[in-house]
């Protein structure tokens, strides 16, 4: 018995925790993600100097014509046209932000937020659809409206969702119905 009791205490139990590793590891691990961060940050400089030949964009009128729709909601971002990977980063449209749309005939003001505004000309809209996704965000099928605008030598598309997703398909016949009046009307003009 007493053999038990020095056996009982000799034993020492160990150390728990090893404070010196587990700070080297916590410093470590924040080094880390912090660089990811920073890496991931000039990635997207590097995109924005890339596109730089990307002319600036339209300014939204101060002379409002009146409304043909309003949508608020989110935008989404904006992509080269038929690349739904391939965001666009120049001028703040890789920005995500709420968004107020603004259907006239002049065209359409895009309304952001804390980010840029801009503007698309009436002249400048190529097609509308629904999607399903775009850079960063997929949805159900039907879940996004696209907007499909020429700027420049490029054409974008540009991601919104509404607040009420049911008005995105008149939306869609609204514009494509705009831009097939505005073709009409300069080829008759030609």
């Amino acid at each position: 018995m007493t053999s038990l009791l020095q056996l009982a205490a000799e034993k020492k139990s160990a150390d728990v925790t090893d404070w010196a590793a587990r700070a080297g590891w916590v410093v470590g691990l924040l080094l880390f993600v912090a660089l990811v961060y920073w890496l991931m940050r000039e990635g997207w400089k590097w995109r924005g100097t890339l596109q730089s030949d990307l002319p600036p964009l339209p300014v939204v009128p101060d002379d409002a014509a009146p409304a043909k729709l309003e949508l608020t909601g989110r935008y989404h971002g904006s992509t080269t046209a038929g690349q739904w990977l391939d965001r666009i980063v120049a001028h703040g449209l890789g920005t995500r932000s709420r968004v107020e749309l603004t259907l006239t005939d002049a065209g359409l003001a895009v309304v952001r937020p804390g980010a840029a505004d801009f503007f698309v000309p009436a002249g400048q809209l190529r097609e509308a659809r629904l999607d399903k996704g775009i850079a960063g965000k997929v949805l159900a099928e039907g879940g996004l409206l696209i907007v499909t605008w020429q700027h420049g030598e490029k054409l974008i598309d540009s991601g919104f969702r509404s607040d009420h997703a049911a008005e995105q398909a008149q939306w869609v016949k609204a514009i494509n119905n705009m831009i097939d009046t505005t073709s009409t009307t300069e080829g008759t003009a030609r």
